[in-house]
């Protein structure tokens, strides 16, 4: 028997997916540590071994582990909380304070009270050096080294961990980052360091300097992470692969993780939309929504053929510009804290209760009302069977807190408040999926939900009541969906070099060759990683522009295209593009010429993916599946009702419920609204659908009455 893992760590569970080669895939949930996350790995490693038939010690288990995919919340974290490490800038005399200045564009134009993000390296720490390039890398004025001296020995007098290097125009020229970073790594030989031109040769400074430094502030704490790991796993005498999830959508080596760990950010969340479009293929669908909400936040993503990737984005309101996945991020997640502002309104998160203490239900501490406690109120979770029965919920004390904290303040019954908490949520939520939709030029409502997390699909239909959306997956294995995306991502590495021409007057013979060189690159690399020739692909893009335009659009190009000079292939692409994005284009404009900005190549190597076991179809009859009745709140009645709760492990293909209705499974409970029912797929997920539109699963819906 050999397996393959799936691990996210997230703030308050840490999930794992178990691929059993012949065999039916498992899944585990355990809290997470947030002092030292590699413990939670270490205890549901722990959990599986001793669940296995016959039973395992670690070491027995790990013999048998082929392959673990690790996705990990430590850099993102040490962002959030502005616990990286101490770093050092090295920069370009003259434009330290761009690290702070930004892009010089207030983010709230109209609140006096914005106050702008503290940067990452304190002033003193952002030292000018002698020495300059113009745009093309032509050296203006020669590294004065004694500056860098300098500023390597106030480093060294400050204990400072780690070393950013930005020279501006060092994209087009990167020698005189290197010759800083020799003498750095000559006098600081234990600093963490990044050289922009390393990480990301690339147009626009503040985009390159701010990415350059996030980069360096969390290396440290990824390395001690992936280091303290490793021995873990050393010592319990794992030998196979351990490949870290990254925020493109893609996975990497640990080696190239810790040397570019800016790459992880996110990396958690980033296998989710790759799982969602395997489940929504039953479906004979290839685009979709995928949304996860766990414990302490809700991501949603979008996916168009393929998961959408960005070129830039922002964590915590600091520029990152590599290549992620388009994830929009809020604090909504089951312990999101239920309070009242200043005017007297209701809002929900983003502080969270987590894993510890936890909502107030949890009997760990916690008083403050969380999203948790509303569901327990509502009906929505079985106090008995939370965790499968193996964390017992405390009902009067999630009363108390939801009565203490919002329904006295407000003159409310505690059922009202709590459904007033639920609503809150869910409105926050599907306001994140208007942002990577609607805000990107997409209708929600054509685009399947798949929903993930163990808190997503006690709220899915509400959500998707908000948004119009008449279509929903809850894969089986919703509550761990990324876990399992991990088992599903490919290798992915991504290059980008700034080539700056209009495309009418393109040197195609200088534009082939770099493209050619970033190809080998990365070909190169996915042969170290023994990756087969024929299991390797490349993505080509260019971020396009019309001339004198501040912002750029990228889009894909062939090989073909390029080797045969075809200018117009390449327009059309950009015009249609720029037309879906903001709803014009020049197309017809012969004063407004289409310029090239960058190149982007992505290198794939494709891995060996776990298959999806199908079930063979039975009848549409659920009752062998019933439970019992629960009174629980329904949304759009706005009172309680007596409905039937399924065992969702009982539930096979073709077992049809109408809503509404409670499915229980050990991770998750799934609230059927009263305008949804619910048929179950061949792969075991749970589709849901407006009653209206029997239209959009009639495969399924076979021999179901009307």
């Amino acid at each position: 028997m050999s397996l393959k893992i799936g691990i996210d760590v997230g703030g308050t569970f840490t999930d794992f997916f178990v691929d059993q080669e012949g065999q039916d895939t498992r899944i585990h949930k355990t809290l997470s540590t947030p002092s030292d996350p590699s413990i939670a790995v270490m205890n549901g490693l722990t959990d599986i071994a001793e669940s296995m038939d016959p039973p395992l010690t670690l070491a027995e288990l790990a013999a048998k582990i082929d392959t673990i995919v690790h996705g990990t919340t430590v850099t993102t974290n040490a962002t959030l909380t502005s616990n990286g490490a101490k770093t050092g800038l090295i920069t370009t005399e003259g434009l330290r304070d761009a690290l702070e200045m930004r892009r010089g564009i207030r983010e709230e134009q109209y609140n006096n009270r914005c106050t702008n993000v503290v940067p990452l390296v304190p002033r003193y720490l952002r030292q000018g050096v002698g020495g300059r390039l113009d745009r093309n890398g032509k050296e203006i004025a020669p590294l004065n080294l004694n500056d860098v001296k300098a500023a390597i020995d106030l480093f060294k007098a400050d204990d400072v961990k780690a070393v950013a290097i930005c020279f501006m125009n060092s994209f087009a020229n990167g020698e005189h980052e290197q010759r800083a970073a020799e003498l750095v790594r000559k006098e600081m030989p234990e600093a963490y360091l990044t050289v922009s031109s390393d990480l990301l040769p690339s147009i626009r400074f503040y985009e390159r300097v701010s990415t350059t430094a996030l980069n360096s502030y969390i290396g440290p704490i990824l390395n001690h992470y992936i280091n303290q790991l490793l021995v873990r796993f050393k010592d319990i005498g794992f030998e196979g692969v351990l490949l870290i999830m990254q925020s493109n959508g893609g996975v990497m080596t640990p080696q190239i993780a810790m040397e570019k760990a800016a790459l992880t950010l996110l990396s958690g969340p980033a296998a989710g939309p790759g799982a969602g479009l395997q489940y929504v293929k039953a479906h004979d669908q290839e685009n979709c929504i995928v949304v996860d909400m766990g414990g302490t936040s809700f991501e949603a993503a979008l996916v168009v053929g393929r998961p959408v990737v960005v070129n830039e984005g922002e964590i915590d309101r600091r520029r990152l510009a590599l290549p992620m996945l388009g994830i929009h991020t809020i604090g909504a997640g089951g312990g999101s804290v239920g309070w009242l502002d200043e005017g007297g309104l209701l809002r929900m998160g983003p502080e969270s209760a987590g894993a510890d203490p936890g909502p107030a239900s949890y009997m760990k501490g916690g008083k403050k009302p969380a999203c948790t406690d509303a569901n327990l109120v509502l009906g929505y979770l079985d106090p008995n069977f939370f965790a499968g029965g193996s964390m017992k919920l405390d009902m009067a004390a999630a009363r108390t807190a939801i009565e203490e904290h919002v329904a006295i303040p407000m003159g409310l019954s505690i059922e009202k408040a709590a459904a007033g908490m639920y609503r809150i949520a869910c409105t926050n939520m599907a306001q994140g999926i208007r942002e990577i939709t609607i805000k990107r030029g997409f209708d929600p409502r054509e685009f399947p939900l798949v929903v993930a997390g163990g808190a997503g699909p006690t709220h899915s239909c509400l959500i998707c009541e908000e948004l119009q959306i008449p279509f929903q997956i809850i894969p089986r294995e919703s509550s761990i969906l990324c876990a399992a995306g991990m088992l599903m991502s490919d290798l992915r590495h991504d290059f980008v070099r700034t080539f700056v021409s209009q495309l009418n007057t393109m040197d195609w013979d200088v534009l082939g060759k770099v493209i050619s060189a970033m190809v080998t690159e990365g070909d190169d690399l996915l042969k170290e990683e023994k990756i087969p020739a024929e299991k390797r692909s490349t993505i080509i893009k260019l971020d396009c522009r019309y001339l004198r335009q501040y912002h750029e659009v990228s889009v894909e190009v062939t090989q073909d295209s390029i080797d045969n000079h075809d200018e117009a292939t390449i327009a059309a692409a950009f015009h249609a593009e720029h037309n879906r994005r903001f709803g014009y284009s020049l197309e017809d404009d012969e004063g407004a010429p289409v310029e090239i900005i960058n190149i982007r190549v992505q290198s794939v190597g494709e891995v060996a993916k776990p298959s999806f076991r199908t079930e063979e179809k039975s009848g549409a009859d659920a009752s062998k599946a019933i439970k019992g009745e629960r009174s629980v709140y329904i949304p759009e009645d706005k009172e309680f009702r007596t409905v039937t709760v399924y065992d969702g492990h009982k539930m096979i293909h073709g077992n049809h419920v109408e809503g509404p209705a409670m499915i229980e499974q050990v991770t998750t409970a799934i609230f059927v609204g009263g305008t949804f029912n619910c048929v179950v797929d061949k792969y075991g997920s749970f589709a849901l659908y407006r009653k209206d539109r029997t239209d959009l699963v009639p495969s399924l819906l076979e021999g179901v009455s009307s």
